[in-house]
């Protein structure tokens, strides 16, 4: 297999693990909605969005702080104790309690319980990219229920500016990604792009930056705007971008794995989720699923987004995921909703 045929396997990969946080997001919306996990008393009230942003800034400037300070034993953990909690909700609402102790899912606890062990014991590949699926399809169906239209427009569009920030102008985030990929969490979906490939036997990037096929370089002869690598992912559950790596097309075609932030999954899937949730449009039959035009609409916009985020992002430089995913979703959102015969007003959650 050459390498042009690799990176598409790659990236074809990456398209089914966002098709499946969006799609588990979509199943959890009912069951989530019956559990009554909807976070926020006023769904509709954009102020919520906003309280969201600052979260994420107080997260955001919490984990440099803990790089820059040697917490990353405390970062580790945090992130797979949010890991246990959302696969909590998701098994406590898809496994039948065939075996209950004091009113608890015994088997879903464990199951819960099972990937924090998996994300501590073996942090392979396919683990993180497992417990990512399952985090984002949670977090993404908790957030989609509780951030009405309007809410979840300004939330994807407050967010699309700040990546763009902290990606080109700030670059905060670069340092962010490269601290977090030396900790084997489920922060980033890895892809490989060979059989042999171990995330596993990564070397630490401490101190270096290191280019998709495998090379390093010291820090300070490489520039961050275009040798970035992995990818942060933060919030409540989350919030990231994509950021990929390499020198030149024929290096970047070269790379064992493509890296992108399951944030760069969870943010857009919101609007997914919250449009299946507040929006009184046709639905589309689909089994086990909450599903209509205007969701929909929202999911192909946002896989178009991410292809043409995959193609920058193989050029060689790092790009920010958001401003193009969340574009993506918000405008595919509203094509779909227009197509289902809803005013504009209504469809921007102004009436």
């Amino acid at each position: 297999m050459n390498d042009r045929t690799r990176i598409v396997v790659a990236v074809c990969v990456t398209v089914l693990l966002f098709l499946a946080v969006q799609l588990g997001a979509l199943a959890l919306v009912e069951p989530f909605h019956e559990a009554e996990y909807q976070a926020v008393e006023d769904p509709e009230d954009p102020t919520n969005s906003l309280v969201y942003f600052g979260i994420i800034l107080v997260a955001t400037a919490f984990m440099l702080a803990a790089f820059k300070f040697g917490g990353q034993i405390l970062i580790r953990g945090l992130i797979i104790g949010v890991s246990v909690m959302l696969a909590w909700f998701v098994f406590g609402e898809v496994v039948p309690p065939t075996v209950t102790y004091g009113g608890l899912n015994v088997v879903a606890a464990l199951a819960a319980l099972s990937v924090g062990v998996g994300l501590l014991v073996y942090p392979e590949w396919y683990v993180i990219d497992l417990a990512g699926v399952l985090m984002g399809a949670g977090a993404a169906g908790l957030f989609g229920i509780s951030f009405g239209l309007l809410p979840a427009l300004v939330l994807l569009s407050v967010l699309a500016v700040y990546d763009a920030i902290s990606v080109y102008k700030t670059k905060h985030m670069l340092s962010l990604a490269q601290g977090v990929m030396d900790l084997k969490i489920p922060v980033v979906f890895v892809v490989p792009t060979t059989l042999s490939y171990s995330y596993l036997s990564t070397e630490s990037t401490d101190g270096v930056i290191e280019d998709g096929s495998g090379e390093r370089r010291d820090d300070a002869e490489s520039d961050p705007a275009t040798d970035g690598e992995g990818d942060g992912t933060y919030g409540d559950a989350n919030e990231a971008r994509d950021e990929s790596t390499g020198d030149e097309d024929e290096g970047d075609l070269e790379r064992d794995a493509l890296f992108i932030g399951l944030g760069d999954a969870v943010i857009p899937t919101i609007m997914v989720a919250s449009a299946a949730y507040f929006v009184d449009a046709p639905t589309i039959g689909v089994p086990g699923i909450a599903l209509n035009v205007p969701a929909l609409g929202a999911i192909v916009g946002t896989i178009a987004g991410l292809l043409v985020l995959m193609y920058m992002v193989l050029q060689g430089r790092a790009h920010a995921g958001l401003p193009l995913l969340n574009g993506g979703a918000i405008g595919g959102y509203l094509v779909g909703a227009l197509a289902s015969g809803l005013s504009i007003a209504t469809a921007l959650g102004l009436s």
